[in-house]
């Protein structure tokens, strides 16, 4: 839920919403203060002066209850005032790419991953500063989102985010009766991996603002870095393998953990467990858990972008298929059909994937071949074994009861999974070339905890 929304992308030529900055930037649950500055009495946790938009954390109860709107009404503030900056600085800059920016992140998802920052830091104790510190982090967390996201439409040539055009295609749009047809879509592109940059220097900038004792400094900030560097890593394999036409299982593995189990369940657990001060047997059993079922969070986005539907992804289906995405799904049916000499399923997957004209007729065979080599079910198979297995690791860890039973309705739900209770978790067996006690190992080698 979101406790208010900016307006969507104006289409091209029209008008656009009220500017953020004029926006009020005093809502409930956050202080706009400098920082360094005075504040009234109490308006900080535990009588101390609050830092530059430090969210009220007196109520805790209300917080927990939603997380996202407290995230929301953070970034609200904080891109109004970014906004305001850009439009001091330029007119043009602040209404293409800034106001763009701020609009995409407001609009943005379940703020799953600012959830899971929150949960793993009321699940290990945390409150009071160290509270605030996580609304923080989550709120910068959403603006790393949004560069990835932005950055991610442009290299998979994307025109549609949400059900609405893409930032690229929007920003062509916008200029398409001024600039060159030849030059209009080269021109967007720059300006959304330009719009990418700014999101994770606001995004930087909101970290670094952020006041942490020194210790918990260096572990969040050795987090944060590394999260970082993960990110670009898995997202460069992914490109990597469509160019290469890469089918293999491990490799597949690989870049899913991490471009998304760490970026988007592991690290963000870390951060949350490095605020609330939690010792390093509590961290590494909600690294483990998150690193699992971080896994098939990808794996489940891979089979719902495949079989979902379009309404329900906010852009039409079978974009890996058409951009030749090298997903561990795909690497599953080759790998089946080759073992069982399938030669028409070898022959449909070569014809299909990567190319980006494949009608729907096209796709309901790829469809076809996923199902009928066992790929889809192999995989559904997996998603349920990892998330019982990170239930596991989860369980391990000393946690507060409430922190615990959120944390794994928000892992249950990140991947799509049923109950664990439904789950049989026997010995590794062998999937799609690759063991399944090797499928871990593939993401774990070389990703630093």
């Amino acid at each position: 839920m979101r406790p208010s929304k900016a307006k969507d992308h104006h289409a091209a030529g029209s008008p656009p919403g009220p500017p953020l900055a004029s926006r009020q930037t005093s809502a409930p649950g956050a202080h706009p203060h400098p920082a360094g500055s005075a504040a009234s009495p109490g308006s900080g946790p535990e009588g101390e002066a609050p830092g530059p938009f430090f969210p009220d954390v007196s109520d805790l109860r209300a917080l927990d209850a939603d997380v996202p709107a407290a995230v929301g009404r953070l970034l609200d503030q904080l891109l109004a005032e970014r906004a305001a900056q850009a439009a001091a600085l330029d007119p043009v800059f602040a209404h293409d790419l800034a106001e763009r920016v701020a609009r995409f992140t407001l609009d943005g998802g379940k703020r799953t991953r600012s959830q899971f920052v929150w949960w793993a830091l009321r699940a290990c104790g945390g409150e009071g500063r160290a509270a605030a510190a996580a609304l923080r982090v989550g709120a910068a967390l959403e603006l790393i989102q949004t560069c990835a996201l932005v950055h991610d439409d442009v290299m998979d040539g994307s025109r549609l985010r949400r059900g609405r055009p893409s930032l690229h295609a929007d920003v062509a749009a916008q200029y398409a009766g001024e600039a060159p047809s030849s030059q209009g879509t080269r021109f967007g592109e720059a300006a959304a991996i330009l719009a990418g940059d700014l999101a994770l220097a606001w995004a930087d900038d909101l970290l670094a603002d952020t006041e942490l004792a020194p210790d918990t400094a260096r572990r969040v900030r050795g987090v944060w870095r590394a999260m970082r560097m993960e990110m670009v890593a898995g997202q460069y394999l992914d490109v990597q393998g469509q160019a290469t036409s890469s089918r293999s299982s491990a490799r597949a593995i690989r870049a899913a953990c991490l471009k998304s189990a760490l970026y988007s369940v592991e690290r963000p657990l870390a951060l949350g467990a490095a605020l609330a001060g939690a010792d390093a047997a509590t961290t590494t059993a909600l690294c483990s858990a998150g690193r699992r079922v971080g896994i098939a969070f990808q794996l489940r986005d891979d089979l719902h972008d495949v079989f979902g539907s379009p309404r329900g992804a906010g852009k039409p289906s079978g974009c890996d298929i058409r951009s030749g995405k090298p997903t561990y799904l795909v690497a599953v049916a080759q790998a089946r059909a080759e073992t069982a000499g399938d030669r028409h399923a070898l022959a449909v997957l070569r014809r299909s994937l990567g190319r980006a004209d494949l009608p729907e007729t096209g796709l309901a065979e790829v469809r076809g071949v996923l199902v009928a080599t066992g790929a889809r079910a192999t995989v559904e198979a997996r998603i349920e074994r990892l998330v019982a297995q990170g239930m596991r690791h989860l369980d391990a860890a000393a946690l507060r009861t409430d922190g615990l039973r959120r944390l794994r309705d928000l892992l249950h739900s990140a991947a799509g999974a049923r109950s664990a209770g439904r789950t049989s978790c026997g010995a590794p067996r062998t999937e799609g070339g690759l063991p399944g006690s090797l499928l871990f190992t593939a993401c774990a080698e070389g990703a630093a905890r």
